[in-house]
């Protein structure tokens, strides 16, 4: 029987197959293929420099043993790399896998003999010239889900992020998408999943970032002309938590190559977390295809807690800090700062920090004095109910008339600037905000903010609406 490149590959896999774990046998060894046999010299295709770079890092010696079983004690390896032209040109080109760190020659294979050299692992959160393999998962430990407290609000949320951290990958929530407004947990809830799997499963690689990181890495890698390295970094992780992902509005590049990562993760059974400011109907400058597997899991929404939750969340914070306070002044507190979990704990910080510095009691005087600051400091959410009395007001009408479904031009004027107005000053999804105003869907909502902008770049008159409604609403 004939011995070919193919035939010596595939006894090799035999025996790699039995000797790591199924996954990575799926995730490191299936996409190989054999190229040719030239004497005892096998040539293997890989997809890119930093693949070849992981298995000499890690799979060295079992391919060493392996190729040495089908080929003798003189077995040699050479790697072929095929990978895109990140400049532009869609032809695929072979890189030269150089024994020194010289320009890398197109269509060129070279030897690389087996040996003990370790190449450096491109991995984008290493401080060049640090050696360190290691994926840090970048997670704040002490965002648990212990202290997330649990209430009306957060509830869906939080049980999924507790279903995802028992079972990552292992669920229908994936990916899982947290939304909801500023300071309402996103971020805490964020880590405390990520935080629970690593106590759980310890051998999975979790990693934490920020998209505006993630869009850093990636132009940085466009760059240097690394961008495989950096897609294939981040396909290995086990679970990926992208923080802020509406920060990629606009971003076609980050956009598409997220795409392929998010791909081949959910493909391969990872899991990817994801949170945002807003739902996914409600995000602009994110493409269709992405937006589309947004939508693959679950869109959990982080809603202003309500009063109780908000007194248990102030409760805990002085618990877990060891500090005293009487009820009413806790009560006093979580009465006047309704909007922002953030805020109602720094509140509560402040009041504690002036009365220790002070020397004074913690009276409801010095709750009011701090939350007062707390308030006048803060930009107010103004509410959709408010906004639908301005709006009325100014257009002499009730409230009744500007939510019904006439369809008279003044009134339907009226109810888009009203839509237009709590889409730019509340954070509530376009469902939302369809539904308080007339039982509207969040494609009229859409409708309705564009006729605005529309209407004021090409009519004098309604933009007088615009500004003085703006006036009133800023104010």
């Amino acid at each position: 029987m004939e011995i070919t490149a193919e035939s010596v590959w595939s006894n090799c896999l035999s025996f790699i197959k039995d000797n790591i774990q199924p996954q990575a046998y799926k995730t490191w060894f299936e996409p190989i293929q054999a190229v040719k046999l030239t004497g005892n010299a096998l040539s293997i295709q890989v997809p890119s420099k930093f693949f070849y770079e992981w298995l000499e890092e890690h799979y060295v010696k079992i391919l060493k043993v392996a190729l040495t079983k089908e080929l003798g004690d003189d077995a040699k390896l050479v790697y072929v790399i095929k990978m895109e032209n990140t400049y532009g040109n869609k032809q695929p080109f072979t890189e030269k896998i150089p024994s020194s760190n010289r320009t890398p020659v197109k269509s060129q294979d070279v030897d690389v003999p087996f040996n003990n050299k370790s190449p450096e692992l491109k991995n984008p959160f290493i401080i060049p010239g640090i050696r360190n393999v290691k994926i840090e998962s970048q997670l704040n430990p002490s965002y648990t889900f212990e202290n997330f407290l649990e209430g009306d609000s957060n509830r869906l949320a939080r049980n999924a992020g507790i279903a995802v951290a028992n079972k990552p990958g292992g669920t229908s929530f994936n990916p899982l998408l947290i939304f909801g407004g500023v300071g309402l947990g996103k971020t805490h809830l964020a880590h405390a999943i990520g935080v629970d799997i690593k106590d759980k499963y310890p051998e999975k690689t979790v990693l934490y970032i920020s998209a505006e990181k993630f869009t850093q890495q990636y132009i940085d890698s466009v760059k240097k002309n690394n961008r495989n390295d950096f897609i294939h970094f981040y396909q290995i992780i086990d679970v990926l938590i992208i923080d802020d992902v509406q920060f990629l509005s606009g971003k076609t590049g980050t956009q598409d190559v997220f795409f392929h990562i998010f791909n081949h993760l959910h493909q391969n059974g990872k899991q990817v977390v994801l949170t945002s400011d807003k739902a996914p109907v409600d995000m602009q400058d994110i493409e269709q295809r992405l937006l589309s597997r947004f939508k693959w899991g679950l869109s959990a929404e982080l809603q202003t807690p309500d009063f109780e939750t908000r007194v248990s969340i102030l409760k805990n914070k002085l618990y877990r800090d060891g500090v005293e306070m009487p009820d009413e002044i806790v009560e006093y507190v979580a009465k006047h700062i309704k909007t922002n979990v953030r805020e109602l704990e720094g509140a509560i910080i402040s009041l504690i920090a002036q009365s220790s510095f002070n020397k004074k009691e913690i009276t409801i005087n010095l709750a009011k004095d701090i939350v007062d600051k707390f308030v006048k400091n803060t930009k107010r959410e103004v509410s959709i109910d408010y906004i639908q009395k301005v709006v009325s007001d100014y257009f002499q009408m009730d409230v009744s008339t500007l939510q019904s479904k006439t369809r008279k031009r003044h009134i339907v004027q009226a109810r888009q600037l009203a839509m237009f107005f709590a889409k730019k000053y509340t954070k509530a999804s376009l469902a939302s905000i369809g539904s308080q105003i007339g039982q509207r869907d969040h494609a009229t909502v859409l409708h309705a903010c564009k006729t605005v902008d529309n209407l004021s770049s090409t009519d004098k008159q309604f933009r007088k609406y615009v500004e003085d409604l703006a006036k009133k609403l800023s104010l």
